[in-house]
């Protein structure tokens, strides 16, 4: 669990003079984001250490997305829509229509990769004490091939 972490403070690295308020993932140690994983679902792709990774919660009406992770070194090779296809079959197999996530509203390059990975944008919201959207929320249904009857 301490090397996916180690992927995701890498990751989210870049964020942290960007975004206002910080990141969650700064108040997580190892062993809080290995207690996280175990309530959800943690997806990675290992090569043979990880190289990207997800975690996946299964909501009422959706599965959300969160803590999506690319190695600087592997950008650019397909693992963010091998992982959000992922995502989707996931959300297909456990019968549930979409897959949402949210980025910042500060992160524009975020919102393109995730539009041309499917997603729509669906909404903005303010993390408390704000008065300002901070995150976007995107959306992307399960295709109806795949939705379980």
């Amino acid at each position: 669990m301490a090397a996916i972490h180690a992927l995701l403070t890498r990751s989210f690295a870049y964020m942290e003079d960007r975004i206002d308020p910080p990141s969650s993932l700064n108040r997580m140690t190892p062993e809080t984001f290995a207690d996280e994983a175990r309530r959800h679902e943690l997806w990675a792709i290992l090569d043979p250490a990880p190289v990207a990774c997800m975690v996946l919660t299964p909501k009422p009406d959706h599965l959300y997305l969160g803590k999506l992770a690319i190695a600087e070194n592997r950008r650019g090779e397909g693992l963010a829509r091998i992982m959000t296809d992922h995502a989707i079959a996931r959300a297909a197999a456990i019968g549930l229509p979409a897959v949402v996530l949210q980025t910042r509203i500060e992160l524009t390059e975020n919102h393109a990769t995730f539009t041309r990975l499917g997603f729509a944008e669906t909404g903005r919201t303010a993390h408390p004490g704000y008065d300002r959207p901070t995150s976007v929320t995107f959306s992307r249904p399960v295709p109806q091939a795949l939705a379980r009857p």
